[in-house]
């Protein structure tokens, strides 16, 4: 049995605004259109985990010797 191979960022808000633009046209049957929300909410949720783990990294410093710490501008 193959891997499950998980998507990219782009791969997933690429499938969310494909999703949301569905809706917003509103020529989708109304149980199609609440299994597309539904999906479309576990999108946004992995996207948004994905720029807050982002965020985080982006915001440490590593030391020289292997150990991170917070980014603070010091007054």
């Amino acid at each position: 049995m193959a891997e499950k191979k998980e998507k990219s960022f782009e791969e997933n808000l690429e499938k969310l605004e494909n999703i949301v633009k569905k809706l917003e046209n509103g020529d989708i049957p109304l149980d199609d259109a609440i299994n597309e929300f539904n999906e479309a909410m576990k999108l946004a949720k992995i996207c948004d985990d994905k720029l807050k783990s982002a965020e985080e990294s982006l915001t440490k410093i590593v030391n020289p010797d292997g150990s991170t710490e917070d980014f603070e501008i010091k007054d």
